[in-house]
């Protein structure tokens, strides 16, 4: 018996240390950002153009719908008047609006990767904190860790999102990336 167990020990060994080597340096940043692609691009894509303002400088002007989405409390209490907010809360907002065009964008090519990945964490738990005491979200849709309920729009989904930002945070995004090509291996 325990040389079938000592057989089937070396053979998982070599199955599994063969696709550990041959994968380490590609594929999880590749497929990290393959993933965050398919789910989460178009989505940031989509909300960010919600907040932009017409015409071509649109970018420079964001929409009400941004000052709602951004800064809510401050923005209601202005009388839903950008005009009556100071240069700060313009700059939250428009910093907020290029950050949901630029970081993803950077995070699916793979340039600046690692810090990319942790901007993006870091604007994620902002968005989650204004959804909270901003937006006045319901106990269910934030919902909870450990509570046998993975469908919480805030603390199991955006948990998912960390976690495969944190992939690249820590991995780079690999082989297959603009960082790659340009030489900064470590995933800058």
């Amino acid at each position: 018996m325990n040389g079938i167990i000592d057989s089937l020990t070396r053979l998982h060994d070599r199955i599994f240390g063969t696709l550990e080597v041959e994968t380490q340096d590609w594929f999880l940043g590749l497929a990290a950002r393959f993933v965050f692609a398919a789910t989460l691009l178009i989505y940031f894509w989509n909300s960010a153009a919600t907040k932009l303002g017409d015409g071509i400088l649109g970018f420079l002007t964001p929409s009400s719908g941004a000052y709602v989405q951004i800064l809510p409390k401050a923005f209601e209490a202005a009388g839903y008047d950008s005009s009556a907010l100071n240069l700060y809360q313009h700059l939250i907002v428009i910093l907020g609006t290029w950050a949901e065009f630029i970081l993803p964008t950077l995070i699916v090519i793979g340039l600046f990767t690692r810090l990319s990945s942790l901007a993006f964490i870091g604007f994620i738990i902002v968005m989650t904190i204004v959804d909270i005491t901003g937006h006045n979200v319901d106990a269910t849709t934030i919902g909870a860790w450990f509570d046998r309920d993975p469908s919480s729009l805030i603390m199991d989904q955006r948990s998912f999102w960390i976690f495969l930002l944190l992939v690249l945070v820590i991995k780079g995004g690999g082989k297959l990336s603009v960082d790659h090509l340009l030489g900064r291996s470590r995933g800058y």
